[in-house]
């Protein structure tokens, strides 16, 4: 098996593994993906991977529960970087308006890799979020929205962040879409990468 093939094949196992592990809340194993200086981006949060264990133990605390499903990944890889990029499905349950509701927001995994000392970890993880959608958990309950805030958040999480809205996150709400300035600067961002130079959030 040529070098090239063992990165990917390393790249596509910490992604996968990223998700598991999260889900699964094994913390210690989670960190293993990460670069020490490695940050997450979400909607709900913003900070190094080291925060992102600590408020997602917090929220569990309290009873927040979010999945991560997975499908098919791209790599690009330049030496010792790399671009993927990870078609996934973001799950949340939580009350919405007094109804318990599910949320599912499909979008994608966008994530700066660097292989250091022999070892690959992730520097950035930046997900796209494309569409989404809300459903009552019991479907002959019907939880009424309020329009205006839902009209302040992009279509592509329009109702993940009504939710997280509803129990209790402050919701960035520039994150990239499907289309856009905001994914169009971050596909810069992941071309300068893999040419080489700084990242630049």
């Amino acid at each position: 098996m040529d070098d090239e093939l063992l990165d990917r094949l390393a790249l596509r196992d910490l992604v996968e593994n990223w998700a598991v592990w999260r889900d699964a809340l094994d913390w210690a194993r989670f960190r293993t993906v990460w670069h020490p200086d490695g940050r997450m981006m979400a909607t709900w949060f913003q900070g190094t991977a080291e925060e992102f264990i600590r408020v997602s133990q917090e929220g569990f605390a309290r009873g927040v529960r979010i999945l991560h499903f997975l499908g098919g990944t791209s790599v690009e890889l330049a030496g010792a970087r790399a671009v993927t990029q990870t078609k996934m499905t973001i799950s949340q349950r939580a009350p919405v308006e007094g109804v318990p509701c599910d949320v599912l927001c499909t979008g994608r995994f966008y994530d700066f890799w660097e292989k250091r000392a022999g070892r690959w970890g992730l520097v950035l993880r930046q997900p796209i979020y494309e569409r989404d959608r809300l459903d009552p958990v019991d479907p002959a309950a019907s939880p009424t929205l309020d329009r205006d805030l839902l009209a302040r958040f992009p279509e592509g999480y329009r109702h993940l962040a009504y939710l997280q809205t509803r129990i209790g996150y402050r919701v960035k709400p520039d994150m990239p879409g499907l289309i856009g300035p905001e994914v169009e600067r971050l596909y810069a961002d992941g071309e300068a990468w893999l040419a080489g130079g700084p990242l630049g959030r």
